[in-house]
């Protein structure tokens, strides 16, 4: 009888995230990585509005769809779907990095990071939020809860994640051949690790595999 062949073995750093990883970067997010950028504009109930990008981001449903992040401390963005319930998720390609990468700067809550960026707010049509008018591809979003995290032992965590429902979508035609949207055309980047690493997403890095049903 042939017997199933044995994983080689390997040399593992193990550690209890309590205790420290012992580590130059908590290896953590770079290892749950590569990640969709959450580049999340707001609105507060004065009319301020808001552009940050999270590290924290997806999508979590189909029908209906819904997205979210997690901000780890209470920023603006989450204040301000708390208030308004509304918020615009806008696709970071790369020749966006540079002006998501502005928009991460801490400012006053009536600061605008559009203005900062050298970005265009471009009108919603279902939420009174601005999008990325440079982004090619935008959802607009209707908050459908915000949860604070908590640990294993019950203890609140300094983080809240907001989920939204995506009540309308933005896609630039360019990046749509054949009646389907091409993800690699547009040059997407996702986080990686440490606080300024990154992953392009190019046609040359994409590959198929049919599901085997």
């Amino acid at each position: 009888m042939q017997q199933e062949p044995r994983a080689a073995a390997k040399d593992i750093h193990f550690y209890e995230p309590v205790n420290g990883h012992g580590l130059k970067h908590d290896p953590f997010n770079a290892i749950v990585a590569p990640r969709p950028i959450g580049w999340i504009s707001s609105r507060d109930a004065k009319g301020n509005i808001n552009l940050a990008p999270y590290s924290f981001f997806n999508a979590f449903s189909y029908k209906p769809p819904i997205v979210g992040f997690s901000s780890t401390v209470w920023k603006d963005s989450a204040a301000n779907v708390l208030e308004t319930k509304e918020f615009c998720w806008n696709l970071v390609t790369m020749d966006l990095a540079k002006r998501m990468n502005a928009t991460a700067a801490h400012v006053a809550r009536d600061v605008d990071e559009f203005t900062i960026a050298g970005l265009t707010a471009a009108p919603s049509r279902l939420v009174n939020v601005p999008r990325v008018a440079e982004s090619p591809a935008s959802f607009e979003c209707k908050v459908t809860e915000i949860i604070r995290l908590k640990g294993a032992d019950g203890r609140d965590a300094e983080a809240w994640v907001t989920f939204g429902e995506v009540v309308a979508v933005h896609i630039d035609k360019a990046l749509i051949r054949d009646g389907i949207y091409q993800t690699q055309l547009a040059h997407p980047i996702a986080r990686a690790g440490r606080r300024g690493d990154y992953f392009e997403m190019t046609p040359e890095t994409m590959f198929e595999m049919v599901r085997p049903d």
